[in-house]
């Protein structure tokens, strides 16, 4: 390794440090069926996030954007998922005991999503009161995977990406970690299995949260 030590860990949100799936199901078929759309399956919907809200949509209405009935469906979906996202969602086993460890190791985190910025941020102060910096979709910032929000949350903690590591559950997070040049740990309990993270690229794997303190001791020695 390098003589520059990881000071830095940058966190996805959804399907990493939380467990969102069943309130994005819910919210989803909500706004499927009030515009009498067929209903999703936890499954179907597993398989469509990743992308931000919208691209969600978009894979779970009929047709997607070219359906007339899109924007309905997607207004209602977001005015549903923001007074129901924490009806059942939860931190994942093991994840405020890791943020912990890393705080008390010295170590700075973010957490960069694509969900909307404000829901984002609420999580953040729900959950997560380690981590110090937060960034969701927002106007005039391209979403992941493209590096501008990693590189934003960077400024804002003061590290540079050569300090840093990504952490996160999909192919939109490596591909995300691979644009903004930082190296990538892959984690197990979220929305992707291995087989298909290996299919994307994906070389560091942790099956538990603590793990990746390992993983980070290993690239400092």
């Amino acid at each position: 390794m390098s003589d520059t030590k990881i000071t830095t860990v940058i966190f996805d949100l959804d399907g990493t440090l939380l467990d969102t799936l069943e309130d994005l199901k819910n919210a989803t078929n909500y706004a499927l069926k009030t515009c009498k759309m067929p209903e999703r399956t936890l499954e179907e919907v597993r398989c469509f996030v990743g992308n931000g809200v919208k691209n969600l949509m978009i894979r779970a209405v009929p047709g997607g954007e070219e359906n007339p009935q899109f924007e309905r469906a997607f207004d209602t979906f977001k005015e549903y998922y923001g007074a129901h996202c924490n009806d059942a969602t939860r931190a994942y086993d093991g994840i405020p005991a890791l943020l912990q460890e890393l705080k008390n190791n010295g170590y700075a985190m973010a957490i960069v999503s694509n969900k909307i910025d404000s829901a984002v941020q609420e999580l953040k102060n729900r959950y997560f009161p380690q981590v110090e910096v937060a960034i969701g979709d927002r106007e005039n910032l391209s979403r992941k995977p493209q590096p501008d929000s990693v590189y934003l949350a960077l400024k804002e903690l003061g590290r540079r990406k050569e300090e840093a590591v990504y952490v996160g559950d999909s192919d939109v997070d490596l591909d995300t970690a691979r644009n903004a040049g930082l190296p990538c740990i892959s984690v197990l309990w979220g929305f992707r299995d291995k087989a298909f993270l290996t299919e994307h690229g994906a070389k560091c794997f942790v099956e538990k949260p603590m793990e990746i303190t390992d993983v980070l001791k290993r690239m400092n020695q």
